[in-house]
């Protein structure tokens, strides 16, 4: 191997093994870290992020990638091709944008999310808009430095879903409004609705920890390479496959909610400890997008942990954990209840049918920002029509509306799409897997996990950054992203529970 591949391979692991103390120390800053070490933690990350960003932005690497980009990629290997390819990306991302903009833009994030707070506390959306406009300009001449090729909206979205852009997603979340909105609409004025007034009552929190944990590992989350804890917000870090942590958070009146969310959590946690540790901690090895990863996390919760096989087989389990709340259900009315269909105003809790249509909503609001045909003052009217149009309900504040979400506090606009599209995947992929593995809901019925895993683990976890998430799902499924799936599974499963004939 000629000696500018092996510098960049040294200097890209040592890039990735501070960006693993990074996300260690954040994780215990979520988790474990003493509530008045908040300062120091802060001036910890600023200085161990300037030490990061000064070896992203070393001329050295420069110097190296560029030797290599001229190199004949033909006596590269597809591992090679890829480290080189994403380190060039990243290094371009990091050096196009002067450092007054990279400062401004943190300074930012920083003030947003205190003022975000306060008016999201105070019901006061005017507070936070003039947040807002100043992140619109700020990422709009971000994305002309970055991409000046692309549209600026386009360039952001590119940051969590590479090549994927609003000609791609647009006809898609259009299809999308075209089928969910009557199905919800047929639903909710549908006579038969589930009985769920057994998952209301009190659940032992530590019934649901020792529940939860049971079923995470019973999937295949590796307990001696992560951990599971407790945070306010449910996530999935660490800093390596081999020390990857998830949380929850538990509430006596809702075990569903906790134990869903570990499950979500521990899809996240398959793909990290499942990506190809044999490559080096390089580009290559790491997971692909925003959306890839959300199909991983959305594939356990939603295919396989809210269907009917994975009901019956954990039904038993469930109703001895909480006997006296469940005394009455069956496998059945189990099933029903975890999957209703109720149009709600928080996008967090709300349902597969709808949560699309939250989804869509916040792309449009954002696409009208970017392309200057909505306002920000505007955004409350916006928001609130835009609920009542596609869910027909109206939220009564901005707390529960346009000021729900701590994205744009963060200046991460584009973000939203990879939610709604994770799902897509995630059914486009099971799809494949029924088809390739027809035995597949039997095992489930059974706790038979480790086909599902393992089939995860070859045709995604494994395959790193070695192609486009439009390249990987094309290799899997044999075609492009396509909704179809998607409306399929939700249209034929709701029909069946609602009795919709």
């Amino acid at each position: 191997m000629n000696q500018h591949y092996q510098n960049l391979v040294q200097k890209l692991e040592e890039i990735a093994h501070l960006n693993g103390v990074m996300s260690t120390l954040g994780w215990d800053q979520e988790v474990m870290m003493p509530a008045g070490a908040g300062e120091a933690r802060a001036k910890q990350m600023a200085a161990l992020a300037g030490v990061i960003h000064e070896r992203m932005t070393d001329p050295a690497l420069g110097d190296c990638l560029n030797e290599l980009k001229e190199k004949n990629s033909d006596c590269l290997g597809e591992v090679e091709r890829c480290n080189i390819r994403e380190a060039l990306h990243s290094y371009e991302l990091e050096t196009k944008v002067p450092k007054q903009l990279v400062q401004e833009l943190a300074e930012l994030s920083s003030r947003g999310q205190g003022i975000w707070v306060m008016a999201r506390k105070e019901n006061k959306f005017s507070d936070f808009a003039p947040v807002l406009k100043r992140f619109l300009a700020l990422k709009t001449e971000w994305a002309q430095r970055v991409s000046p090729d692309l549209k600026p909206y386009d360039a952001n979205i590119d940051l969590f879903e590479r090549g994927t852009t609003m000609d791609m997603i647009t006809p898609i979340f259009e299809r999308l409004k075209q089928e969910l909105i009557p199905l919800i609409e047929t639903i909710q004025s549908h006579p038969l609705q589930p009985d769920t007034s057994f998952l209301q009552g009190r659940f032992a929190l530590d019934k649901q920890e020792a529940l939860a944990r049971k079923i995470s590992q019973d999937i295949g989350f590796n307990i001696q390479q992560g951990r599971i804890d407790v945070s306010v917000h449910p996530f999935c870090g660490g800093s390596h496959p081999t020390d990857v942590r998830i949380t929850t958070r538990y509430k006596d009146s809702d075990f569903i909610e906790s134990l869903y969310s570990v499950i979500h959590e521990t899809g996240h946690a398959l793909y990290e400890q499942g990506r190809p540790c044999e490559l080096g901690d390089v580009p290559a090895s790491e997971s692909l997008t925003m959306g890839i990863h959300e199909s991983q996390s959305l594939f356990w919760e939603r295919m396989v942990a809210q269907g009917k096989p994975f009901c019956s087989h954990y039904f038993d389990t469930i109703r001895a954990t909480f006997p006296d709340n469940l005394q009455s259900a069956n496998v059945d009315s189990f099933y029903r209840a975890i999957n209703t269909c109720k149009p709600g105003f928080i996008r967090v809790e709300a349902d597969e049918v709808t949560y699309p249509l939250h989804v869509i909503l916040r792309y449009e609001i954002e696409k009208g920002l970017f392309d200057d045909s909505m306002r920000v003052d505007d955004l409350p009217d916006i928001w609130n029509e835009l609920m009542r149009k596609y869910l027909g309900i109206t939220p009564p504040t901005d707390t529960l509306g346009v000021l729900q979400d701590s994205h744009w506090s963060g200046g991460a606009f584009g973000y939203f799409p990879s939610y709604t599209l994770g799902a897509i995947y995630a059914c486009q992929f099971y799809t494949v897997l029924l088809s390739e593995q027809p035995e597949t809901e039997m095992n489930i019925a059974t706790g038979n996990f480790s086909p599902i895993k393992r089939w995860l683990n070859e045709k995604i976890h494994r395959q790193g950054r070695l192609y486009t998430p439009q390249e990987l799902v094309q290799r899997v499924t044999g075609e492009a992203l396509s909704p179809d799936h998607f409306i399929h599974y939700l249209t034929t499963k709701y029909s069946e529970i609602y009795q919709l004939g």
